[in-house]
């Protein structure tokens, strides 16, 4: 990691406009209790009993972090939808963080932090928008490599900024590149990941050849396993225990100085099987009653770090059912033709945004469709 001597350096033209200076809350106080009121006592009601001392435990055992500042400017109806259902063009400039109360983002992070450092690096930066507007689950990647503006820091990659300042740089670094108000985070580090997996049962995924050796090869030179071929199902779909998935989820190719084996991938490909892979999590719990929900939360939510408040969980769970019927749809930041790789910078070979205007209107069509197009469908998914 490189070594900056542009700390005090600010971008010419750069306005933050990240949630800890302008932005804090979606809902207005009164609407929310209400709500919140409403979900709690449904699902009190559906659990009761034992259950409800379950469920209390379940909500007590998660790790709440908080990451948000004490001084931070609350939000103002400018930063929603106009009167007519959509965006002003002014709030696609840099000067305003879009919302929506209908749809919830949520940063999720998978982190490597093997050194024990305060933050270690993020693998994975994944955006978790519940969509209430038009009933969808969307994942949105964020290239580690993305070169991007750093506060503090001037430009560097994005991968970088979580190991500066943990979820709330990362976050921040997000929101005032590329506009859109991230609401709350959630951290998984690697030995969490596994534990996750394996309390659900493993998971079955569809694997190709060169899949299956790559986390054979990765289980073997890391002494996780005492044989090449750990793995010996043809491709398909196998089943994957927590240590081989995690795998599976960082896998981004092999050259052939690793022992001559040579296979094919980069972060494009890394990120795709991660939304893969939670995808295919997604589905596996669409079959599952609330009760089963419940419990899974008990046994996963004390793995996870989030910011996460215990009413909303409460109010995520209730609605579960609901949001595990909607579709999901995946996008990528950069997308395809909205960068190229600079190689002459401080930090080393960057993805770099072609026009990041362009990009930062992309992004927001794909989040908030019609309220950005002013159509009745989202433009940019793959």
């Amino acid at each position: 990691m490189a070594n900056h001597d542009n700390n005090n350096e600010i971008k010419e033209g750069f306005v933050d406009i990240s949630s800890n200076k302008q932005v804090n809350k979606i809902y207005k106080k009164r609407g929310r209790a209400i709500r919140i009121t409403s979900i709690v006592l449904s699902i009190l009601l559906l659990i009761g009993g034992s259950g409800l001392l379950y469920y209390y435990s379940v909500l007590n055992s998660l790790k709440f972090v908080d990451i948000s500042d004490n001084n931070s400017t609350k939000a103002t109806s400018s930063t929603l939808p106009t009167s007519d259902g959509t965006f002003s063009k002014s709030q696609l400039s840099n000067d305003e963080l879009l919302e929506d109360s209908k749809v919830l983002n949520v940063m999720l992070f998978g982190e490597d932090n093997a050194r024990g450092e305060e933050f270690g690096r993020s693998d994975s930066m994944i955006m978790l928008s519940i969509d209430n507007r038009h009933k969808k689950l969307k994942m949105t990647s964020f290239q580690r490599d993305s070169y991007v503006y750093v506060d503090g820091y001037g430009y560097d990659k994005l991968t970088n900024a979580y190991a500066y300042g943990g979820p709330k740089l990362t976050i921040q670094t997000i929101e005032s590149n590329f506009g859109v108000k991230v609401d709350r985070y959630a951290v998984v580090d690697y030995a969490s990941f596994i534990e996750i997996i394996d309390v659900l049962g493993g998971i079955d995924l569809e694997l190709t050849q060169d899949e299956i050796d790559y986390i054979n090869y990765q289980l073997y030179k890391n002494k996780q396993s005492d044989t090449r071929t750990t793995i010996t199902d043809a491709p398909g779909k196998v089943h994957l225990t927590g240590q081989q998935a995690l795998w599976y989820a960082r896998n981004r190719g092999l050259d052939s100085s690793e022992e001559g084996i040579g296979i094919a991938g980069d972060d494009w490909d890394r990120t795709s099987r991660q939304r893969k892979l939670l995808e295919t999590m997604f589905n596996d719990m669409k079959g599952a009653d609330l009760t089963q929900i419940i419990s899974i939360v008990g046994k996963v939510g004390p793995l996870v770090t989030t910011n996460l408040k215990k009413d909303e969980i409460t109010a995520l769970v209730s609605h579960s059912m609901t949001y595990l019927t909607y579709s999901v749809e995946q996008y990528t930041v950069p997308e395809e033709g909205q960068w190229y790789y600079m190689n002459d910078t401080p930090v080393g070979s960057v993805i770099a945004f072609s026009d990041l205007e362009t990009q930062r209107k992309l992004f927001a069509e794909f989040i908030y469709e019609e309220l950005i197009t002013g159509n009745t469908t989202s433009t940019s998914s793959n």
